[in-house]
């Protein structure tokens, strides 16, 4: 059968044109690079093949940018964060902005625990307590790029004994990877040389309308969880597991989030908003499931979360003000983001009833997240 040279030429101009992705303005890697401590930093670009691209740096292991298409194939960034590495080492009054959280995610009281007749002080960065590790967590240290894919990245970090207070030598691996399912997914390994506590999450924070386009009170959430841990006055569990019926905190059916943020709630007056811990209905424990899902209608853009971990932190930006410049010359809004930390409980060193934290040697800790998006349909 012959095929004219016309054919050819339209079937050539119609792949080519039906094949156009829109141009991102993704970040360049000279503005990342910097030399810590005597560890080099960079970005790396990730691609999922089927319409996500990541940029991640090894310093804290930060989400950078995450574009991700809407139900018209527009694409927009939706997590925090900023431009160049300096605003991420200045802080730039924000902190928790993409990156990993360790060795101990969320709070510890009082700034201390005890292990085996041992009491261990650690740094007091909140209130009194011990958040996200301390100060100097692993959200502040470079990471070794072990190996890097056009979808994949590997990064380590070994802890010496004693860091930020915490007992034994831990050694961290940690891979994003962007599949054709476009998921992200994010595997966690850890072995320590003395028994210590080990609660890794991760700290990226989403608006699905695209970062600094807005708040997140019109996103959709549902939550398979029926209860949460309670905090006291400087969100730290009571050590109740207390039951969602009846109050803002029951998302088991999918609501809107800024329906009952704002209600005269003790537990919400506490976190100014959403700052709290959900107790996850596992169907089975260390199976991944999936636990939350956001939906944001105008954009249609949904992510689905997904893991193995008991218990999911969810915050709603409620301490960003505006004042602090995001990319693209967007300001970081009072709740104009959602942080969805899988983990294990706050403060579960001094709580015995809690799923516990304990890592001992030869045991290896593991834990999967991942964010799964798409578009509703």
């Amino acid at each position: 059968m012959k095929i004219s040279l016309y054919s050819i030429l339209l079937c050539f101009l119609f792949s080519c044109t039906t094949s156009v992705k829109e141009e991102l303005p993704l970040f360049k890697a000279e503005a990342f690079e910097t030399n810590i401590a005597g560890k080099q930093v960079s970005l790396y670009t990730l691609h999922s093949g089927n319409g996500l691209t990541m940029q991640v740096t090894n310093y804290g292991g930060r989400i950078v940018s995450l574009w991700v298409p809407d139900k018209d194939g527009k694409y927009e960034d939706v997590v925090f964060g900023f431009e160049s590495i300096d605003n991420y080492i200045n802080h730039q009054g924000e902190r928790y902005l993409g990156p990993v959280i360790g060795r101990y995610g969320n709070r510890i009281a009082n700034a201390k625990f005890e292990l085996d007749g041992v009491e261990y002080q650690l740094p007091a960065n909140d209130n009194g307590n011990t958040l996200h590790g301390g100060p100097q967590g692993f959200d502040d240290q470079v990471w070794t790029v072990d190996k890097v894919s056009d979808n994949s990245i590997q990064m380590s970090y070994t802890s010496p004994d004693g860091e930020e207070g915490f007992p034994g030598t831990v050694k961290t691996v940690m891979t994003y990877e962007l599949n054709m399912n476009n998921e992200f997914v994010i595997n966690y390994k850890s072995t320590t040389d003395k028994p210590t506590h080990i609660n890794l999450t991760n700290h990226s924070q989403f608006n699905l309308k695209g970062a600094g386009n807005g708040d997140i009170l019109d996103h959709m959430l549902t939550i398979n969880a029926s209860h949460i841990t309670p905090v006291d006055s400087v969100l730290i569990p009571t050590g109740e597991i207390a039951s969602v019926e009846g109050t803002p905190f029951d998302f088991r059916m999918a609501t809107l989030i800024g329906k009952r943020i704002d209600e005269d709630n003790v537990q919400l007056n506490k976190g100014k908003g959403y700052d709290h811990n959900w107790v996850v209905d596992k169907t089975e424990e260390n199976k991944v499931e999936l636990i939350a899902t956001v939906y944001e209608p105008q954009s249609g853009r949904v992510m689905e979360v997904l893991t193995d971990q008991p218990g999911v932190q969810i915050y709603t930006g409620n301490f960003f003000t505006g004042e602090v410049m995001g990319k693209y010359n967007k300001p970081l809004h009072h709740r104009g983001a959602i942080a969805l930390e899988v983990q294990k409980f706050p403060d579960t060193p001094n709580q015995p009833n809690f799923p516990t934290t304990r890592v001992n040697p030869g045991e290896v800790y593991t834990q999967t997240c991942i964010y799964k998006f798409s578009v509703a349909k």
